[in-house]
C-alpha cells in the first residue's frame, strides 16, 4: 500500500514562505510523477505542480516563478517551496503520485495565508 505523508503547512502572512514536503513510502523514481495539487473551501482541487521521473516539471499558471518543487530521493520526498504567498493560494495542499494507471493520494497539509 502506497502512503504518502505530507507535512509543513501552517498559518503565514501574505509575502512569507513554506515548505510542504511529501514522504513517500516507495522509492519516488517508481512513480511516473510525484507532485502537489491544492483545494480551496468550495473549489474543485487543482495541480500546482508537479515533477516526473525524468525530471520534467510543470506549474499551474498562478504559482508559476513563486513555487518550486524539487526532490531528495535518499528520502523518497519531494518539496514544494512557496515563496510570496498570497491569500488565494490558501488551501488544503495534497500530495499526489502516479504509477501507471493507479493515482495516490495522501490526506492533506492545510495552508492558510493571511492577508
Amino acid at each position: 500500500q502506497v502512503q504518502l505523508v505530507e507535512s509543513g503547512g501552517g498559518l503565514v502572512q501574505a509575502g512569507g514562505s513554506l515548505r510542504l514536503s511529501c514522504l513517500v513510502s516507495e522509492n519516488i523514481f517508481d512513480f511516473n510523477s510525484v507532485g502537489w495539487y491544492r483545494q480551496a473551501p468550495g473549489k474543485q482541487r487543482e495541480l500546482v505542480a508537479r515533477i516526473t521521473v525524468g525530471g520534467s516539471t510543470n506549474f499551474a499558471e498562478p504559482v508559476k516563478g513563486r513555487f518550486t518543487i524539487s526532490r531528495d530521493s535518499a528520502k523518497n520526498t519531494v518539496y514544494l517551496q512557496m515563496y510570496s504567498l498570497k491569500p488565494e493560494d490558501t488551501a488544503d495542499y495534497f500530495c499526489n503520485a502516479v504509477r501507471m494507471s493507479r493515482t495516490f493520494w495522501g490526506q492533506g497539509t492545510q495552508v492558510t495565508v493571511s492577508s
